[in-house]
């Protein structure tokens, strides 16, 4: 019996015990592909001998010191390197442990930068629907996923929630992209003008929507009138890139495809590849000076921020989604496009392939028509997800799509190491997953 408390307790998961490249494999020998690298977690695959070299080597000198007392050289290093290659402006690094912890971190920053300013009544979060920005009580009450957030709702701050930019659903018929992306942007000064823009300290956003609604890109011109909203009402704008950022999408920043810059941006899974648990919050030059020209003390923390030995496995990691290997998330990501759209495109059960570099999303409905979902009594992402695991494909449906409760979609998140005849693998095995789930 284990004594391990699981994610579900009605689930006997498989014991994995090694990984190469880009699979996984079980106690009982069977290989797995990463289709989506855990959750878009490893981008270099398993068994990175650079990394993990990196790691040994750092443990030899010092595994942790704590950041009360002192800083280590991973981590100066580290923040270096991301800030010379981060969007404009973000020239400050606050190292955790994953990607909810960033986000909270970038929620108290947000509000302590107000208060050192004496612009106290700012306190109002602003976010999309169908968002996710992680699992803790701030993070979670930012979201806009409905499932996650109802059991614990009463426990969460006031947030309000405003359309995504979900061209597939949301563009109305005569409406051109560029003219849908700006109303639904527009949503955000309404908003703001509801609320009171005296209220309203951020507007939280994920560049490439993730794990909720799958690989959900914005249109042109979106982000650059959320940007400038903000801007018009001193309202900071917090990118959430734990997922779509570290090169995922393409850029090694999800953000500079749009054209825009963020006052804070969350950053995780990739920056680690799942080889140590690391993430961290960039913020801009102006609001580290508000703090250290006011009280001097950022009022958070955890014990294992900046831990060095996580920082010397992330520095070895940015080194090559900064080199060659994150060069080839853009072709790549058009390969394994082309492959989805020859193999899905007319599938009767497929209403939407989207997405972009090797963050790709494939939307499943009943009725390409008229784009009406499954019963979600059907459990059809659930169904999918058993079917391409005993494929030999990990893969991540979700369910709640649409609206929290309707919709299933797959997100394809592969490693960037792989190779074209890796891409008919993941396609190959897909198929079978479809015929085993929809052959009545």
């Amino acid at each position: 019996m284990s004594h391990v408390f699981p994610r579900h307790t009605k689930a006997n998961p498989p014991i994995a015990v090694a990984g190469q490249g880009c699979y996984i494999f079980d106690s009982t020998g069977k290989k797995y592909f990463d289709g989506s690298g855990g959750a878009a977690v490893s981008c270099l695959g398993h068994g990175d001998p650079d990394v993990t070299e990196a790691i040994k080597g750092q443990i030899d000198k010092i595994a942790f010191a704590h950041t009360g007392f002192f800083t280590s050289e991973p981590a100066e290093e580290l923040a270096d390197m991301l800030t010379r290659h981060a969007p404009e402006g973000l020239d400050r690094v606050y190292f955790v442990s994953g990607g909810s912890e960033a986000m909270e971190a970038a929620l108290k920053l947000a509000r302590q930068y107000y208060l050192e300013k004496g612009d106290t009544k700012r306190h109002r979060v602003i976010a999309r629907r169908q968002s996710y920005h992680g699992n803790t009580l701030g993070a979670l009450a930012t979201g806009g996923n409905l499932w996650r957030r109802e059991p614990f709702a009463p426990m969460m701050i006031q947030t309000s929630h405003i359309a995504p930019c979900y061209e597939y659903r949301g563009r109305e018929d005569g409406e051109t992209a560029f003219e849908y992306g700006q109303r639904v942007a527009n949503e955000l000064e309404a908003e703001i003008q509801r609320l009171g823009p005296e209220n309203v300290m951020a507007f939280v956003a994920e560049p490439v929507v993730g794990a909720t609604a799958g690989a959900v890109p914005p249109v042109e011109g979106y982000f650059k009138r959320i940007r400038e909203i903000c801007t018009a009402h001193g309202v900071l704008l917090i990118l959430d890139e734990v997922m779509c950022g570290m090169g995922r999408t393409g850029s090694l920043f999800a953000c500079e495809q749009d054209g825009v810059t963020a006052d804070i941006l969350c950053i995780a899974k990739g920056l680690g590849a799942g080889y140590q648990p690391i993430g961290a919050m960039l913020c801009s030059h102006d609001i580290y000076e508000a703090i250290e020209n006011g009280s001097g003390f950022f009022q958070h923390g955890h014990t294992y921020i900046g831990h060095p030995t996580a920082c010397a496995a992330a520095l070895a990691v940015l080194k090559k989604l900064t080199g060659e290997i994150g060069q080839r998330v853009t072709p790549m990501g058009e390969k394994l496009d082309a492959s989805l759209r020859d193999t899905f495109g007319q599938h009767e059960y497929v209403g939407d392939i989207r997405g972009c570099g090797l963050f790709r999303g494939i939307e499943i409905v009943e009725d390409r028509s008229t784009k009406q979902p499954f019963d979600p009594k059907r459990g059809i992402n659930k169904a999918l997800k058993r079917a391409a695991f005993e494929a030999g494909l990990a893969c991540y449906p979700m369910g709640g799509t649409i609206d929290g409760v309707q919709g299933d979609h797959i997100l394809l998140a592969p490693p960037f190491i792989m190779t074209g005849q890796q891409i008919d693998e993941i396609t190959d095995k897909l198929s079978t997953a479809f015929r085993a789930v929809f052959k009545s």
